[in-house]
């Protein structure tokens, strides 16, 4: 008879090495959309087409704002600690596409996230992530408030600062202060 606790068991937890190595040995559906966050495996939800389109203009509001010496990552892997992997929407990363081919980036000037169904995890698991690694700047765009979520000065546990923006407002990224960004452009 087996024992009573085996039902009690805890999921495992992934390493980001241990995520790599299956990714690049084929233990995943090449159409699976996955990521790796807080060392679990996390199905992401469907693309509907207003995240689609959210996402091709947070990207082109993106390239234009930030230019040269700066590329934008659209849905690409971001090593987020030794125990994440998201894949945000959109990522803005010092550098040029071939500076990466080794090994994903582990930082990022901004990350943005465009949110529908997702916009639990993003404010809250997604936000936690970000600013536990580092990153100087998230903007959640929030499809079903209509809003752009604007968070700054990371620490361990998030952001500490936190401000809401609507249509009508513009929003420059802290490493480009004299780009702003019309949140018009950026919600579909």
């Amino acid at each position: 008879m087996p024992d009573a606790n085996i039902h009690q068991e805890q999921p495992y937890r992934w390493s980001r090495a241990e995520y790599d190595r299956a990714v690049e040995a084929g233990a995943f559906d090449p159409d699976a959309r996955a990521e790796l966050l807080e060392g679990y495996v996390l199905a992401m939800t469907p693309q509907g087409s207003r995240h689609a389109a959210g996402v091709a203009l947070a990207g082109e509001a993106l390239r234009s704002a930030f230019g040269a010496g700066c590329h934008v990552r659209i849905r690409l892997p971001l090593a987020a600690g030794d125990d994440s992997e998201p894949e945000p929407d959109a990522a803005v990363v010092e550098g040029r596409i071939r500076d990466h081919v080794d090994a994903h980036p582990a930082t990022a000037l901004l990350v943005v996230e465009v949110a529908d169904d997702s916009v639990r995890r993003d404010r809250t698991l997604k936000q936690r992530i970000y600013g536990r690694c580092g990153i100087p700047e998230y903007w959640l765009v929030a499809l079903p408030d209509r809003r752009l979520e604007v968070y700054r000065d990371p620490t361990e546990d998030g952001y500490r600062a936190v401000s809401m923006h609507r249509a009508g407002d513009l929003v420059a990224p802290l490493a480009r202060p004299a780009a702003a960004i019309a949140v018009d452009d950026l919600l579909p």
